[in-house]
């Protein structure tokens, strides 16, 4: 058995994809943002969401046409090489030492609080995080997404809460005055919030277990986009009325205390719930897609390899288990190093909106009419988001220029034989 089984609903992929984009994003990067741009982080969001509309866009086209496990890399093979598919495919799986520690840290800060004191230490809860992670992958991605889908009601259940005991007004969701000096703030706070729609091109991973990718991928693209954006928006509006953010402290902790000073102490374990489940359903998509790139990889090179091996479950089973050993080693590596949160998030971001690039110029090959010029547009924004990025591109471009010296010296060595 070498094929995936088609499980995933409409439904199902909406909360998939708003779990991942929301996830880990909605317990930090608001508070972050905010302490970049202050009020005029409001901005960044309907800047970040005008810019990522043509972006889901373009990739649910994509997914229409071309529903395959290898996601962006795939597309990237039907429009140039396989050489380059390889390149953008490692890649995508070279976030693992910098996105995915960050991502876990998070999550596993919230399930301290729900464990008893002899497991209470900051590494087990990673460990044991990384552990439910797998465990769910192999239950197949059914299993997975009517769990994403219940995450995403609790997510939204939360923010509902917050600006109803906030008392959110008309007052609060007024957009600041803008000026020349605005620029500046706005976009170093993209730099750091593209993040929050990082998921994407890891949804595009899971077309080909759509029951109906034609009809129902592009949906899911754009309902969860939509959904994801104004929940980020919403939750910025509290953090700024509230001041939650200007700390490092605040920066993965702005959703706890807003909790305790609203609803009291007795709020917070409810909150470590919901926030563990968040943070692990945005993983979640992400232990799958990178699990599936590596199968998909092993289908097309090593049909016959372990890694290419699917379970009765529909599920690349040795793709996953090798995905959780990376995983708990760069768990064991990113607690070790001590560097903070953003210095991780902006190298991971710099990973992923090369991908969008790559992807974007994938499409705008291979798609035609107006949906080309649309790829037209995600590039030149893509391209603006990077150079928001600052120094933290040059490490994407370093691993990929790496990547691809990589697979000229393959390409030699085929030859000659």
């Amino acid at each position: 058995m070498n094929q995936l089984k088609k499980e995933i609903t409409l439904l199902s992929g909406i909360g998939q994809l708003s779990t991942t984009l929301l996830g880990t994003g909605l317990f930090m990067i608001p508070a972050i943002a905010a302490g970049i741009a202050g009020e005029l982080s409001l901005w960044a969001w309907l800047v970040l969401f005008v810019a990522i509309c043509p972006i889901a866009l373009t990739f649910a086209q994509l997914g229409k046409r071309y529903p395959n496990a290898g996601g962006t890399a795939y597309f990237v093979r039907q429009a140039f090489n396989p050489r380059l598919e390889r390149s953008v495919a490692w890649l995508f799986v070279s976030v693992i030492p910098v996105g995915v520690p960050a991502a876990i840290a998070l999550a596993a800060g919230f399930l301290q609080q729900l464990l008893p004191e002899a497991l209470n230490d900051f590494l087990l809860a990673q460990l044991i995080t990384v552990v439910l992670l797998i465990s769910v992958n192999l239950m197949g991605a059914k299993s997975s997404g009517q769990l994403q889908t219940l995450i995403a009601v609790s997510i939204f259940a939360l923010v509902g809460a917050f600006l109803w005991r906030g008392e959110v007004g008309i007052a609060d969701l007024t957009m600041p005055a803008m000026s020349s000096d605005s620029l500046w703030p706005i976009g170093a706070a993209l730099g750091v919030m593209f993040w929050c729609f990082v998921g994407i091109e890891a949804f595009a991973h899971m077309g080909e277990e759509f029951k109906n990718p034609q009809r129902d991928f592009p949906i899911a693209i754009i309902v969860g986009c939509f959904v994801a954006g104004a929940t980020y928006w919403a939750m910025s509006v509290v953090i700024l009325k509230f001041h939650a953010y200007g700390s490092v402290e605040f920066d993965s902790a702005s959703i706890p205390y807003l909790s305790e000073k609203l609803f009291g102490p007795n709020f917070k374990l409810l909150v470590s719930v919901v926030g563990f489940s968040a943070c692990f359903a945005s993983v979640n998509l992400y232990t799958q897609s990178l699990s599936r790139m590596v199968w998909a990889q092993a289908r097309e090179y090593k049909p016959k390899g372990k890694m290419a091996q699917v379970s009765a479950r529909g599920v690349p089973k040795n793709a996953t288990l090798a995905i959780g050993a990376v995983l708990a080693i760069s768990c064991v590596i990113g607690e070790l190093s001590g560097l903070n949160l953003e210095f991780f998030l902006k190298l991971a971001n710099g990973i992923f909106v090369l991908v969008y690039l790559m992807a974007m110029l994938a499409a705008f090959k291979l798609l035609q009419g107006a949906s080309k010029w649309l790829a037209a547009v995600s590039l030149v924004l893509c391209t603006f988001v990077f150079i928001c990025l600052g120094w933290s591109m040059l490490y994407a471009l370093t691993i990929f220029g790496l990547l691809m010296l990589q697979g000229k010296k393959d390409k030699r060595k085929a030859l000659n034989l």
